[in-house]
């Protein structure tokens, strides 16, 4: 009687223990189940690279169409009578005629026939026509004779004329007595005595007999 016991108080302990050591593995099953399962699923950031310099309200699209616009009409006045005119005139190409408010005013003058003081259509002389074109194309303001004109000036040398530079003469006179405006290769617009309005070239010899000084305004 006593083995049995002691026999059914061992089978006790052991299902005790193996009861316990069951809740004990279940236990840490459930804990390490828990830890595995990965965390919510969070939405994924979805990224838009942002172009650098992102040009606003179409702006290279607009200088794209400013450019073509100020390259055709570039062409057009390549084209024109003015560039075909005075690119003969000159002896250069009419890739070299670029100002065309220069050209257009020398155009509208040319042939006006000379007057002494005068300042129209009518006729005009040298150093009103020098102003007038001054004025009128380059907004610098001139007056006076040509002694005047020449004070205004800063001397320059032949070699540095470049177009819009003013060229004098001594003709027969003790001071200077004539005004051109200077252009492009050895070329010069101005009111000529017996020719009016007219473009001339240094290199002729009476051009170059008389001719004294180079300027340039001094804005």
């Amino acid at each position: 009687m006593m083995r049995e016991k002691q026999k059914s108080l061992y089978v006790f302990v052991v299902a005790l223990v193996a009861s316990f050591l069951l809740d004990a593995c279940h236990s840490t099953k459930k804990v390490a189940k828990t830890q595995e399962q990965p965390a919510e699923a969070q939405p994924e950031s979805v990224y838009i690279p942002v172009p650098e310099n992102r040009p606003a309200n179409n702006y290279h699209k607009k200088e794209k169409v400013k450019e073509t616009v100020v390259a055709t009409e570039a062409t057009k006045e390549r084209e024109s009578p003015i560039a075909t005119t005075y690119a003969a005139k000159l002896g250069v190409s009419k890739e070299d005629i670029t100002n065309y408010k220069l050209y257009n005013f020398i155009d509208l003058w040319y042939g006006t026939p000379y007057r002494y003081a005068g300042r129209t259509k009518e006729g005009i002389d040298c150093s009103d026509f020098a102003a007038t074109l001054l004025q009128s194309v380059y907004d610098i303001t001139v007056s006076g004779a040509v002694t005047t004109i020449y004070k205004q000036c800063k001397p320059i040398k032949p070699s540095q004329l470049r177009e819009g530079d003013l060229v004098f003469f001594k003709i027969k006179s003790k001071s200077l007595s004539h005004v051109g405006i200077y252009l492009q290769n050895h070329k010069f617009v101005h009111a000529s005595v017996h020719a009016g309005v007219i473009i001339d070239d240094l290199d002729e010899a009476y051009y170059k007999k008389y001719f004294r000084a180079a300027g340039r305004i001094i804005k």
